[in-house]
């Protein structure tokens, strides 16, 4: 078993980027990896889009969701986007390790490849 952290940056013209973070983040999950999925910078708007059951990714998001490796969401850059609202209403946690930010240091000590999208 490997170990994955999924960092989406992806801003809202990005649909393809983010799709495939959620699609990744499945696939890695069911062939029997750990996945973390982290929402970072522009990224951050994808929790509202996905959160909304009339987006087209709102269906794959739910599993994944349910899959239980959304690790969360960048502190200061869900203030920075203006969602952190939407941020508390998925349930996500709020991640804020270095100044506002999720720690990638952290990640990687943990034996964590790392992928942007």
């Amino acid at each position: 078993m490997k170990k994955f952290a999924i960092f989406v940056h992806a801003s809202e013209t990005e649909g393809a980027k983010a799709l495939h973070s959620l699609l990744y983040a499945q696939e890695l999950h069911e062939a029997g990896h750990q996945v973390k999925v982290i929402f970072d910078g522009a990224g951050t708007v994808w929790v509202k889009l996905f959160e909304d059951p009339h987006h087209k990714f709102n269906p794959l998001y739910k599993v994944v969701k349910k899959l239980g490796v959304i690790e969360g969401v960048c502190e200061f850059c869900a203030g920075a986007y203006g969602v952190n609202e939407e941020v508390k209403q998925s349930g996500h946690v709020s991640l804020g390790d270095i100044n506002g930010h999720p720690s990638l240091v952290k990640f990687i000590e943990e034996g964590y490849q790392i992928i942007t999208l």
